[in-house]
């Protein structure tokens, strides 16, 4: 933090983001347009996605390092933008760094639960699902409230390699989407950062308004906290974002170039 009287109530270091690929993408672009002149790290873990489907100590692993490489570019908060590593690791390293940490999941349920709705559907990767972390959230705050889990085993796997328009993504999607309607949801939270980018195809079976994409409520939480905590950027422009990936670049940026512009960006690869 600067401690002159200037820019004692504000910290231009970056925000840094990471998910298992291009999902968190959603959640920058959100929080990006409520605070544009922040400087923005993203990392997209893309040498060990999918994250849904790994083991707790694999995910504790993966997060860690990334928190690592974040200490080191000296970052002043962290997004999960992931719903599965917000459920399974956060809660063991939240207080390991001295940055600020924000989990989706955590963040969000507050949200859905003052929502006080009858039946809450969740639509998460087998690992956010086996976890229980937003029935657990939203009961912890509302108890009244039903919350109905279904893992989507496969549907990370068709945004991260440009499948969306195939059949057997369409037939993946209405198989999970019979299954949690038999429940009469009220809602149905898009549960994975990835899950918003197959809107298109999933409201060929389901009214949108259906849908919660928790991206939304993240952005905004995350922004207002910031505000809060005095870690605002004192910069009245735009700033640079660097983008970091696991392996695979062009295989980021082309499954990434229909919900997020990354032309002129490089993609840089960092081994961790």
């Amino acid at each position: 933090m600067k401690n002159n009287d200037i820019t004692e109530n504000f910290d231009n270091r970056p925000i840094g983001f990471f998910d298992s690929g291009v999902g968190g993408l959603t959640v920058l672009k959100k929080v990006k347009e409520i605070l544009p002149n922040e400087k923005y790290l993203y990392f997209g873990d893309t040498k060990n996605m999918p994250y849904g489907e790994k083991t707790e100590d694999e995910l504790l692993k993966f997060a860690d390092d990334i928190f690592k490489f974040f200490e080191k570019k000296d970052v002043k908060a962290v997004v999960m933008a992931c719903n599965t590593t917000s459920a399974v690791t956060y809660e063991k390293l939240k207080n390991k760094y001295s940055f600020k940490i924000y989990p989706i999941i955590q963040t969000v349920s507050k949200v859905l639960s003052n929502m006080d709705l009858p039946c809450i559907g969740i639509v998460a990767t087998p690992a956010t699902i086996n976890s229980h972390c937003y029935q657990k959230s939203i009961n912890r705050n509302n108890s009244r409230t039903k919350v109905v889990e279904v893992a989507a085993k496969s549907w990370v796997k068709f945004v991260e390699n440009s499948q969306i328009e195939t059949t057997e993504c369409k037939n993946a999607i209405k198989e999970i989407l019979d299954e949690i309607m038999k429940e009469n949801p009220s809602k149905i939270v898009l549960g994975c950062t990835h899950y918003p980018y197959l809107l298109k195809v999933i409201t060929q079976f389901a009214c949108k308004e259906l849908f919660i994409d928790p991206a939304v409520y993240f952005a905004e939480a995350v922004s207002q906290d910031l505000t809060k905590q005095n870690l605002i950027s004192y910069s009245k422009i735009p700033q640079d974002m660097e983008f970091y990936v696991s392996a695979n670049p062009d295989k980021f940026k082309f499954a990434a170039k229909r919900f997020f512009n990354l032309e002129g960006q490089t993609i840089t690869v960092h081994e961790h």
